[in-house]
């Protein structure tokens, strides 16, 4: 599944704070220096959507706040219904 994410890095937690359409909000608890928010943000989307770090790539944006990611290793269907119990 490819997805668009936003990407607000120093906060006090991560979290996934809305979806607007297909984007989700995410809020990572690292600087957005030296990969630390790339790396946080594949960890958490990782415990997130349940599946591995390995698995959660960042395709477009490393550099920047809007990313393009791609999550593999559940099913298509079972990645629609995390997102879909995003607010």
């Amino acid at each position: 599944m490819i997805v668009k994410v936003r990407v607000i890095p120093n906060a006090t937690e991560n979290e996934v704070v809305s979806r607007i359409g297909s984007v989700l909000r995410v809020k990572v608890a690292a600087p957005a220096t030296d990969e630390a928010a790339n790396t946080a943000l594949k960890r958490y989307l990782a415990e997130f959507f349940e599946v591995t770090p390995k698995t959660v790539n960042i395709l477009r944006g490393a550099k920047g706040r809007e990313k393009t990611v791609e999550i593999n290793g559940k099913t298509e269907e079972d990645l629609k219904r995390v997102m879909d119990s995003i607010p």
